[in-house]
């Protein structure tokens, strides 16, 4: 008896949870089909009366937010494949490449993980204004090529790879970057999948960053674009639901596409720790 008793409890826990977090994100897809006002209703409707796309073409006509989407989309693929590249290149140079100062650098590097990001945001904005750099697309980007954690990750990976294998390929002729290229990368994929997850998430959802960086509308991100939307439309909550979906879905849409080996990047990663 306590042999079952125990995994029906953990199992009820487990689908409370799931609904308690679910909830939320249901009632606001609901939402954003409900006509104006239908949401405000207590106690707050769970399906929509009459659906209607109404919002989201508001969205998308009336406040010209396919624009706003597009620069999301643009600054967080750039970004995300910069970044995946340059911190992979960086992690295995660390974890691989003899060099003078290697282990004290990657020391040195790694004390930077205690600084909270919002403290290194005015130095590297005032480097930014230095390079004229406020105010674009790129300004916004090059926060995001290269972390201290991404390397970090990436070249605790890479200590897993053989170093009888890359010596075998440098006595075959293989050049640094082909090894890289043609044996490290195969390996090192499903962390590769995570860190790419990772800054897919913080490009996207990012707030504070594009907000400092840039000041002309028409190069809003989603959030911050959002974000205005409130104050003019703080009551209408349908219109803010469905700005919410939009922005809810590219992300969403990501991590099920790439769930697995997210996964397998996580499990390997806490394995090889």
């Amino acid at each position: 008896m306590k042999r079952t008793l125990g995994p029906v409890i953990r199992h009820a826990v487990l689908v409370l949870g799931a609904v308690v977090t679910l909830t939320p994100l249901l009632w606001m897809v609901a939402a954003s089909f409900m006509h104006t006002g239908e949401a405000n209703t207590i106690p707050p409707r769970f399906l929509p009366r009459d659906p209607t796309f109404a919002q989201y073409i508001a969205l998308f006509t009336r406040l010209d937010l396919a624009r706003n989407f597009l620069n999301s989309a643009l600054i967080t693929m750039i970004a995300t494949l910069v970044s995946v590249l340059v911190n992979a290149l960086a992690g295995y140079a660390f974890a691989k490449l003899p060099f003078r100062g290697r282990d004290r650098m990657f020391r040195q590097l790694a004390l930077g993980l205690v600084v909270p990001a919002q403290v290194a945001m005015l130095p590297l904005f005032l480097l930014l204004q230095r390079l004229g750099l406020v105010n674009t697309y790129l300004g916004v980007m090059i926060a995001y090529f290269a972390s201290i954690y991404g390397i970090f990750l990436i070249r605790q990976y890479a200590l897993s790879v053989p170093d009888d294998l890359l010596d075998a390929a440098r006595i075959d002729g293989a050049g640094e970057f082909r090894i890289f290229w043609t044996i490290v990368v195969p390996v090192i994929r499903p962390i590769l999948v995570t860190l790419g997850a990772f800054t897919f998430l913080s490009a996207w959802n990012d707030f504070m960053w594009p907000l400092i960086v840039l000041s002309d509308s028409g190069k809003y991100t989603l959030p911050v674009a959002l974000a205005n939307l409130v104050g003019e439309h703080v009551q209408d909550t349908e219109l803010m639901m469905a700005g919410a979906v939009v922005t809810v879905i590219p992300a969403l849409a990501v991590f099920l596409i790439i769930q697995r080996a997210y996964i397998r990047g996580v499990m390997a990663g806490s394995v090889k720790g």
